[in-house]
C-alpha cells in the first residue's frame, strides 16, 4: 500500500464525510462522483479493488497499491479529520477462508492477544518495519513493507491488509447503513447479481460504467444494511435503490422499477430448497458438520434469520443445551459451558 497516496488534512469533516477520492490525469486532481461507493468497498478487507466509470472509460482502482491500472491516471484518498483526531483503522490477516481482524477468534488460530490498535501503533512508529508478537506459544512476524504475517515455526505466510473502519453521519446521503462497521466474515466480493427491470420488461444488471455501481458494490451496501437505501446519479437524474422494497425510484420524476437479487449462477435467491446456503459448525477435531432439523436447527431456518439481520444472532436449543449463533462473529456459543465454535455459510 502506497501511503503517500493517502493524504491527511486536519480539518472538520463536511456533512459527516471525512474522506474524498480523486483521480488525476497528470494536470489536475478531479473529484469522483458517488465516491462513497469506493469508500464503502475500500473499508472491506476482502475487497481487492473496484471498477468505476470516469468520463468515457472504465477505471479499476487497486486498493492494495492505491493505484489505477490505467496509464497516466493516478488516484488518491484524502482524509479530513478534526485537530488531534486519528482515523479508526482495522488490521486483518487472511485466514484459511476469511479475512480476520487481529484480536478476533479464528478457525486456525487462537484469539490473538494483540488488537488492531496494537498493530496500528507499531505501524505508526515504523511503516516499513516489522512487528513481532506471540499467540500462545507461537511467534509471528508482521512485515509492514510486504504486508505479510509469517509463522516463525512453520514458515507459513499470510497476507495482511490495513483498512479504515466504515464510518458515517446519520442522515447523510453517502451512507445509509445503520451499522458503523460490518464484520469481514459477512462481506463478499460478489456472489450475487443485482438487476433492475429495464425497458422491454428485461432484467438488466447494474454496471459501474453506467451508474458507478456494480453488483459487487451493491451487495456490499446490502450486507451492511438489508433494510437500507442506496443513492446514486446517472447524468441529470437522481435515483434511490430501496433494499426493503426491492425497487429503484427515479427521484426526479417518480418512476419506479422492480429490482431483484439473484445468486451468481443465475438462480433466483430462495427459489427452491436446493438453493439455500449451507450452514455448518466446526465440531470436535475440526470437522465441519451441517446444521440439520433432526439435530437442532436447519440451514434454512438459520438463513431466514440471517437474511433478516446479517449482523444479529439467534438462539436455539438441543435436547441438552442452549446455544447462541452470532452472525457478526460467525460463532456458536454453548450458553451452559461457554464453549465457542466457529460457524460458516456456504453458497451451493
Amino acid at each position: 500500500m502506497e501511503q503517500d497516496e493517502v493524504r491527511y488534512r486536519q480539518e472538520t469533516p463536511v456533512n459527516g464525510k471525512h474522506f474524498e477520492w480523486k483521480l488525476s490525469n497528470g494536470h489536475q486532481w478531479m473529484p469522483i462522483e458517488n465516491d462513497h461507493v469506493i469508500e464503502t468497498h475500500y473499508c472491506q478487507p476482502g475487497a481487492k479493488g473496484i471498477t468505476i466509470n470516469f468520463g468515457d472509460r472504465q477505471v479499476f482502482i487497486d486498493f492494495d497499491q492505491l493505484q489505477t491500472l490505467t496509464a497516466g491516471l493516478k488516484v488518491q484518498r484524502l482524509i479530513f479529520l478534526p485537530q488531534g483526531q486519528t482515523e479508526d483503522v482495522g488490521w486483518y490477516f487472511r485466514d484459511d477462508q476469511l479475512w480476520r481482524e487481529y484480536g478476533s477468534q479464528s478457525s486456525s488460530m487462537l484469539s490473538s492477544s494483540i488488537s488492531s490498535g496494537d498493530v496500528e501503533r507499531q505501524f505508526t512508529l515504523n511503516p516499513r518495519g516489522t512487528f513481532i508478537f506471540t499467540v500462545g506459544s507461537t511467534r509471528y512476524s508482521l512485515d509492514f513493507s510486504t504486508m505479510t504475517q509469517t509463522n516463525s515455526i512453520t514458515g507459513l505466510g499470510r497476507k495482511v491488509r490495513r483498512r479504515p473502519k466504515f464510518t458515517f453521519k446519520a442522515g447523510s446521503l453517502y451512507a445509509t447503513s445503520a451499522f458503523p462497521t460490518a464484520p469481514s466474515s459477512q462481506l463478499t466480493d460478489g456472489g450475487y447479481k443485482w438487476e433492475f427491470m429495464g425497458d422491454g420488461e428485461k432484467w438488466t444488471e447494474y454496471k459501474a460504467h453506467i451508474c458507478s455501481f456494480d453488483s459487487t458494490a451493491i451487495e456490499t451496501q446490502y450486507q451492511l444494511n438489508p433494510q437500507g437505501q442506496l443513492h446514486f446519479k446517472i447524468k441529470r437524474y437522481s435515483y434511490t435503490l430501496d433494499f426493503s422494497g426491492m425497487c429503484q425510484v427515479n427521484d426526479n420524476i417518480g418512476t419506479t422499477r422492480a429490482v431483484r437479487r439473484t445468486a451468481d449462477d443465475g438462480r433466483q435467491q430462495n427459489s427452491s430448497p436446493g438453493t439455500w446456503p449451507r450452514w455448518q459448525f466446526q465440531d470436535i477435531g475440526g470437522i465441519w458438520k451441517d446444521f440439520s432439523k433432526g439435530r437442532s436447527i436447519s440451514s434454512q431456518d438459520i438463513e431466514l434469520k440471517y437474511q433478516q439481520n446479517p449482523l444479529g444472532s439467534i438462539m436455539f436449543t438441543t435436547k441438552k443445551f442452549s446455544y447462541e449463533l452470532n452472525f457478526s462473529a460467525m460463532t456458536q456459543r454453548n450458553l451452559s459451558t461457554n464453549t465457542t465454535r466457529s460457524v460458516r455459510r456456504l453458497n451451493q
